[in-house]
């Protein structure tokens, strides 16, 4: 019995050292996710000073030459995680990637882990990015990823590629969930919307740079923009997944604490119980035994006093 509770003792201890690794990886999520999610608020202010720069451009120069032609080499790039801890993550965003591959599709994974969820989809990426482990790595990662997609468009006999972002998206009541965004061609409501805008100011907007270079600086900057977008929506998902997955390993380990300690509690109550009731049945032995030597010690009497009177 008193080995059983030592190993109830020790299988509490460890639960407990679980539960503090656990709780230290709830609060570093927590405190993970904040810088990203204001570094998304920012990049979508300097986004919609890009846009403000888009409608300049068509103020000035007419539409914006969106169409891509039907011959765009498609590309994909997704986003995955390194760091674990939060479930299928990477499975998932597999999955979205499958359903909208097409032949001749050519992918970018982010994350290790994502190239492997890919290829155990078949569609093994042709490029592999570190995702970024600060808010500081987000600015490389996305102008690495605007020199891979100038580079392909180099390489395309038409010049020209299509571009989807897949990544996780946090949803209503603390979900998650994979979304596509289309980057190229530019969203035609989005240009719609710019040429059907009216120019706020009674001056007309000026440029010094040709149409053609100012476009596609303007380019270069959404997309950036939208990529920056796209990695840190996609690292605050991330930590939120890994909070809930902490969340609920916490409520876990608590329910078997409890276990434990009700079970402690009844085995060390069975031991004190036994204790006493050795201690009572040791005395009642030794009643018992006095009791006997008294009686033997009265017989001896007895027979003593019969022997000495004729």
């Amino acid at each position: 019995m008193a080995q059983t509770l030592e190993i109830l003792t020790r299988r509490t201890g460890t639960m407990q050292s679980i539960r503090s690794i656990v709780r230290t990886m709830k609060t570093m999520s927590a405190i993970n996710a904040l810088p990203y999610e204001q570094a998304a608020q920012s990049i979508d202010a300097y986004r919609d000073t890009v846009l403000t720069g888009l409608h300049a451009f068509v103020v000035g120069n007419g539409p914006l030459p969106v169409d891509q032609g039907p011959d765009a080499l498609p590309v994909i790039i997704a986003f995955g995680s390194d760091h674990g801890l939060c479930g299928n993550y990477n499975e998932v965003v597999a999955g979205e990637v499958l359903r909208i591959f097409a032949p001749g599709s050519r992918i970018i994974a982010v994350g290790v882990q994502m190239q492997d969820a890919l290829s155990g989809q078949g569609i093994p990426p042709e490029q592999t990015l570190m995702p970024p482990a600060t808010t500081e790595g987000l600015g490389r990662l996305a102008g690495r990823l605007i020199k891979v997609l100038d580079d392909l468009r180099l390489a395309d006999a038409n010049g020209s590629i299509s571009v989807s972002l897949v990544f996780m998206q946090r949803a209503l009541h603390g979900q998650q969930q994979p979304t596509t965004q289309r980057m190229l061609p530019l969203d035609p409501e989005m240009t719609q919307a710019l040429a059907k805008r009216r120019w706020s100011s009674r001056s007309l907007p000026a440029f010094s740079l040709p149409p053609e270079r100012l476009f596609a600086a303007l380019i270069n900057s959404f997309l950036f923009a939208e990529i920056f977008r796209a990695a840190a929506e996609a690292l605050v998902t991330e930590n939120a997944a890994r909070l809930a997955r902490m969340q609920q390993a916490e409520q876990s380990i608590d329910d078997k604490l409890e276990e434990l300690t009700a079970e402690t509690r009844s085995v060390r109550q069975s031991e004190i119980t036994t204790e006493l009731l050795d201690v009572i049945i040791g005395f009642e032995a030794m009643k018992d035994r006095d009791l006997r030597k008294s009686a033997k010690k009265n017989v001896q009497k007895g027979s003593g006093t019969t022997s000495t009177n004729p």
